[in-house]
């Protein structure tokens, strides 16, 4: 297994060997049961995995069912497939639970989240615009301003920078590195920040290549 299902706690700071303030991000990562195996061709593909519980009265019958066939006594709140590596065979069985013990301090690894929503915004915050003249007579502060040509083509050319839904999208923040691992606790230490806010639900995968700023 390559990757877990976690869950973001917030940012703080951690010290290296060397005394440097380096800003973590820890998530509660796992336990995670594996839930179904999905084979192509007669080998594994992919594993599916479980991160909490959910109650029981608010569990469909399928969900529940889908629970059961890997021995779980209450179905899992949050479900997400994971590739596995290529190369790779052997896969966890039913019932097996997957640990931050598949990481170690130093792993680059990835992060997939759905980042803030910040509802409907201007062009000023969602694209950085610079606004209009402040001046006296100005009618546009914070408007787009010109929408594009007007005899040929009349009409706004396809993607536009225009005000509208900002955040509350899937993103994966690339090239992360893990400082701390705490098993116990079942706890990861990464630094720089990821995206989601508290207490949102993120995957992790490990990564083998650079990351886009590195």
């Amino acid at each position: 297994m390559n990757g877990l299902i976690g869950r973001k706690l917030g940012m703080t700071r951690f010290f290296d060997d060397e005394g440097q303030a380096l800003p973590v991000t820890v998530i509660e990562a796992g336990p995670c049961p594996v839930v179904q195996v999905k084979v192509v061709e007669g080998q594994p593909a992919a594993v599916q995995l479980g991160f909490g519980t959910r109650k029981a009265k608010r569990t469909a019958k399928a969900l529940a069912g889908h629970a059961a066939k890997a021995n779980l006594e209450s179905a899992p709140s949050v479900l997400r497939d994971f590739p596995l590596p290529e190369g790779e065979s052997e896969a966890p069985q039913l019932g097996d639970v997957v640990t931050v013990s598949i990481f170690q301090p130093g792993d680059r690894v990835k992060v997939t989240g759905t980042t803030r929503g910040k509802g409907f915004q201007g062009v000023v915050k969602r694209w950085g615009f610079s606004g209009g003249p402040k001046t006296h007579g100005s009618t546009r502060y914070r408007g787009p301003g010109s929408m594009g040509p007007g005899t040929d083509p009349s009409r706004v050319i396809k993607g536009k920078k225009l005000p509208g839904q900002t955040g509350n999208v899937r993103f994966t923040e690339l090239g992360l590195s893990i400082v701390r691992v705490d098993e116990e606790q079942n706890l990861l230490y990464i630094r720089g920040s990821i995206p989601g806010p508290r207490q949102g639900i993120v995957m992790l995968r490990k990564q083998g290549s650079r990351g886009r700023y590195a």
